[in-house]
């Protein structure tokens, strides 16, 4: 279950969004490399997948808590969307109806937005690869939803199993989805930055025949484990 840390009927207008440098630089990176170098934190539940296959993003969280059902609250998350942004969907209880088709991706695109993250279903997804607008969601549902109940948007969320705040970055591809708080995303970037640097001087390495074993030095310990080989 997906749950706001504040009350409904909210729209906060001005965000502070993570400095565009660090987002630019963090784009270059993976999910997988800025989640190690960021401390093994910040990851979504592993059940947000892309909607087509080669969907990525990189952006600033716009957040937006829904109501089970109901997508009135994606219609007022459009006007507070920015070139850059992504919006990150979350819903006050599970939920997979299609809160979110072309028409949608229409209006966020038309505000320079770069795609969507959402704790729910999402339809109309072979039209959403033609316009090249990334989803990644929980599910992928034709079922509709209605216009009746106020949520929020840009407070604090709780978006698949991750605390998202308004401004944050967040970074998606085939590996899963990550949150970076906007306070440390130039450290992450530099963070992300030093391991692949590193990672690359490794794959160099393995790639010449060094085997793992003795590039991370593990046969002492795991001869110290109790390792035995016989043959």
């Amino acid at each position: 279950m997906t749950t706001s840390l504040n009350q409904l009927g909210i729209v906060k207008r001005n965000i502070v969004r993570a400095d565009p440098a660090a987002v630019a630089k963090l784009s270059r990176f993976g999910v997988a490399t800025i989640h190690e170098a960021m401390g093994r934190v910040g990851l979504m539940k592993p059940y947000l997948r892309p909607v087509y296959g080669d969907a990525k993003l990189c952006g600033t969280a716009v957040t937006i808590l829904l109501q089970p059902g109901d997508n009135w609250m994606m219609h007022v998350a459009a006007e507070q969307l920015q070139p850059g942004d992504i919006a990150v969907a979350a819903c006050t209880t599970d939920s997979e109806d299609g809160f979110f088709g072309d028409l949608l991706a229409t209006s966020f695109m038309a505000r320079g937005a770069k795609g969507l993250i959402i704790d729910g279903g999402v339809r109309d997804v072979e039209e959403l690869e033609r316009m090249g607008f990334p989803v990644f969601s929980r599910a992928i549902s034709a079922k509709g939803t209605i216009k009746a109940t106020l949520g929020s948007v840009n407070i604090p969320v709780i978006c698949a199993g991750a605390l998202v705040n308004p401004g944050d970055v967040v970074i998606a591809d085939r590996d899963g989805v990550v949150v970076v708080p906007a306070a440390i995303a130039g450290q992450v970037a530099d963070a992300a930055e030093v391991r692949e640097n590193n990672e690359t001087h490794k794959r160099q390495k393995l790639a010449a025949g060094v085997l793992g074993l003795d590039m991370y030095k593990m046969r002492e310990p795991l001869a110290t484990a109790g390792l035995q080989y016989i043959d």
